[in-house]
């Protein structure tokens, strides 16, 4: 039984990035025209919507979203989640469809073969060991605020290599900004992601992911001063919720 399970989530690792490889090249003169010009990023935030769904769905997922308050269309947003998985991002981007936003992620991805090159194109990019990168990640996100556009960010800084950890502590990158510009924050929770595809090869499965859209945290009025206690809000927000889902996981 235990190596029928180790081939089973050998194939479906494989899978995943067959999966999230293939339609990039299918598409790929779809997602270069796309990235041509900032103008033409909404279109290219569409395609990148079709590709999280073929992997989202191709992987055998599927979720339950609870959503507080609609996002008002064509606003400017910071969205917030917890980050445990390579499937959050493919959440975020199938959860957020009227307000397209561009992703804060760090430097390194900017290597992988085919994914990277749009990525780098598309994404501000981020060094957390160089203060100069982070200064310009203001830059580039006040760029696209201006255009409209909304931010993601994952405030945890990145998947925390203990998996027994819920929720690791935030970093102000994401508070800073949005109180800069006196946009609302929107936190939500990705519910049983680290159990249906963790960063553990052999683990997961296929099966349904609870997601909490929570009403967005204004910062109109906040100063610099306030970003601690925003921050600490937020994370509770979220921090609660993945609570409740762990204290109703039966009920899956």
């Amino acid at each position: 039984m235990k190596i029928l399970k180790i081939l089973f989530w050998t194939l479906w690792r494989i899978w995943f990035y067959v999966l999230v490889t293939v339609p990039i090249i299918v598409l790929f003169p779809l997602l270069f025209l796309s990235i041509l010009s900032e103008k033409t990023y909404p279109q290219f935030f569409v395609l990148a919507r079709l590709w999280a769904k073929i992997i989202f769905y191709g992987m055998g997922f599927y979720y339950k979203v609870e959503r507080e308050e609609a996002l008002e269309k064509g606003k400017s947003y910071m969205l917030v989640a917890n980050h445990t998985s390579m499937i959050d991002i493919m959440l975020m981007l199938m959860l957020v469809k009227d307000n397209p936003f561009v992703f804060v992620g760090k430097k390194e991805l900017a290597k992988l073969p085919i994914f990277g090159f749009f990525y780098k194109r598309t994404c501000i990019l981020v060094d957390r060991s160089s203060s100069k990168s982070r200064f310009e990640v203001f830059k580039r996100a006040q760029k696209r605020l201006e255009q409209g556009l909304s931010i993601c960010i994952f405030p945890e800084g990145g998947v925390p290599d203990n998996e027994s950890i819920l929720l690791d502590e935030f970093k102000d990158g994401a508070f800073r900004l949005a109180i800069e510009h006196q946009i609302p924050i929107v936190p939500m929770s990705f519910g049983d992601v680290k159990e249906r595809f963790s960063f553990t090869f052999f683990s997961g499965s296929p099966g349904k992911m609870r997601i909490k859209i929570h009403k967005p945290v204004p910062t109109v009025g906040k100063t610099q001063d306030n970003k601690k206690e925003v921050k600490d809000e937020v994370r509770t927000i979220i921090l609660n919720q993945l609570l409740e889902f762990d204290k109703n996981k039966k009920a899956l």
